[in-house]
């Protein structure tokens, strides 16, 4: 059955040492090589989660300011060749990305919020078959799984981020902005509110 699932937005993952290991543009070449499919689908060029999403190697682990660009720059060339399947822009009242999750088993798409300055955007697309080790990202995440980490923008409302899935495949995040009339009232919790 197809239709729009709301997925949970996990604030402040608290998972020790995970993406410490970069990817480096060397290995993400070795790796591509390697020729298997669902690499392909993961990481292709157009893939929110490729780290040549915006025109020069990036590793998709370390946080990008995505929401000081326009998406129209950053892809224009992908969108041209038919390639992209992410887009974000800005409303009065939000922020918004929206991307196709390519496949292989992506709706196990987790949405987390990081020190309350980054949104992360993860999944597993491999078993992990060690028994001892820790975390699947903790090492060589790039073999297992995926991830985009962005940078929230200062007015961004980290505390009511909302993830939808729309059939298992177009995944839309909404970041809310903190409004003039919020900030000047109080309106939004300190942090030393929250229990």
């Amino acid at each position: 059955m197809s239709g729009k699932k709301k997925l949970e937005v996990i604030s402040e993952d608290r998972t020790p040492q995970k993406w410490c290991v970069s990817l480096r543009e060397d290995v993400f070449d070795s790796f591509i090589s390697q020729g298997s499919p669902i690499v392909q689908k993961v990481f292709s060029d157009g893939s929110l989660f490729s780290p040549l999403l915006f025109g020069k190697f990036f590793d998709p682990s370390d946080a990008f300011p995505l929401w000081e660009f326009e998406s129209d720059n950053l892809l224009s060339g992908l969108r041209s060749s038919g390639k992209s399947t992410v887009d974000w822009f800005e409303t009065d009242t939000d922020y918004v990305l929206t991307s196709e999750l390519p496949g292989v088993g992506m709706c196990n798409a987790q949405v987390s919020v990081e020190n309350k300055k980054v949104v992360e955007i993860s999944g597993q697309w491999k078993q992990h078959r060690e028994s001892n080790s820790n975390d699947w990202r903790n090492g060589n995440w790039w073999e297992l799984g995926y991830v985009r980490r962005l940078e929230l923008p200062e007015n961004a409302d980290w505390r009511k981020i909302e993830a939808n899935l729309d059939n298992n495949i177009l995944l839309e995040i909404r970041v809310p902005k903190i409004s003039d009339i919020a900030k000047g009232n109080d309106a939004v919790p300190k942090d030393s509110e929250i229990v």
